[in-house]
């Protein structure tokens, strides 16, 4: 008897792919809804991936997963623009059992990704447009710049106290520290231990250079604020007391776009705005804020605070309550930042100035 070929046919099938990124190999998972589940190792390459899939797979549905990490939104773009429905996850939010934990691998991980994404217990990261992310490259940039040179300044006062080198009174203050003046006296009046001075020079050398490139970093940032994607945005942004020109721009680059959040909440939430609970039994804890969301944003928020309070007289009435209530002021400032993170989120969706009350 003749043996019956059946041609492959996936059509109105759904294909679950999870992929574990790495930069030069990917190890893929296929799953699909009756427990097949295969996994191999193939270039790191969308179209390969896409190939694969058409040739094995054929007029299925297909759904990928990774997790996110350095190869950032661009496998992801390339998946899509293949006609591939892709998401990215955060690596804490894929369910993980003791034996994943303990016996890590590649194919172990896809495989996770693959078996996750079928079930639907996996919900995507946001992914930026491609327009937004140089402008958010550029404030990353400035954030990665400010932190280099404040490791500059810590190692020149450092070197000042191994040398025993005394303030003079007029810059005893540390607000006055940085100053043109501040500068001048580290090059021309300082006298180290010993008759050289070539690390001293060699740091402010550096300091002098980085002070420089921030600046033109910030005329950047100015120039890109009065563009037409962000201006009307970044003036209503900036009405709010707190919220300066840098602030307005890494809220609107980092967000995006303010519509992917169905409320405050979930705004709040992405700042790391929200309390974080653990409650077991009898035994409940309640913390201010939680230590997941965006970590450029969510400091920024709490710093900006400290400045509304002094020209918003509800919220600062709203400070002064929790204080009397014995609630210490760092603890009272993140209440405030959360409520005034529902002033940006409601400034964002109905596209209007701020009016101080």
């Amino acid at each position: 008897m003749r043996q019956q070929n059946y041609k492959k046919d996936f059509n109105g099938q759904n294909i679950f792919v999870g992929i574990d990124v790495h930069l030069k190999t990917w190890s893929v998972s296929v799953a699909l809804p009756g427990g097949y589940l295969k996994t191999h190792t193939q270039k790191a390459s969308a179209k390969e991936l896409f190939e694969h899939l058409n040739k094995n797979y054929p007029n299925g549905t297909y759904h990928a997963v990774y997790e996110s990490g350095f190869s950032g939104f661009s496998t992801c773009y390339a998946l899509r623009e293949l006609g591939v429905d892709c998401i990215i996850v955060h690596a804490a939010d894929v369910p993980t059992t003791q034996k994943e934990k303990v016996s890590k691998s590649d194919p172990t991980d896809s495989r996770k990704l693959a078996r996750s994404l079928m079930s639907g217990e996996l919900d995507g990261i946001y992914i930026h447009s491609k327009d937004n992310l140089d402008d958010r490259g550029l404030l990353r940039h400035r954030a990665m710049l400010l932190k280099l040179m404040g490791g500059i300044k810590s190692r020149i006062k450092h070197l000042l106290y191994n040398n025993g080198v005394p303030y003079p009174e007029e810059f005893e203050q540390k607000s006055k520290h940085w100053s043109r003046r501040f500068i001048s006296w580290l090059q021309h009046d300082v006298q180290l231990l010993s008759e050289t001075r070539v690390t001293m020079d060699l740091l402010i050398e550096e300091l002098l250079y980085f002070r420089k490139h921030i600046l033109n970093v910030n005329k950047k940032i100015r120039t890109l604020a009065n563009t037409d994607r962000y201006r009307e945005k970044f003036e209503n942004l900036i009405s709010v007391p707190g919220i300066g020109a840098i602030v307005s721009m890494c809220l609107l680059t980092e967000i995006d776009d303010v519509w992917r959040f169905s409320n405050q909440r979930q705004f709040a939430s992405f700042l790391g705005l929200v309390p974080v609970m653990q409650a077991s039994g009898d035994n409940c804890y309640v913390g201010e804020k939680t230590f997941r969301g965006n970590k450029i944003l969510g400091p920024k928020i709490i710093e900006a605070s400290w400045v509304t309070i002094r020209y918003d007289s509800e919220l600062a009435a709203k400070f002064g309550h929790l204080c009397n209530k014995g609630m210490k002021r760092n603890k009272a400032i993140i209440r405030i930042a959360r409520k005034l993170s529902n002033v940006i989120f409601t400034i964002l969706r109905e596209n209007r100035k701020y009016v101080c009350r």
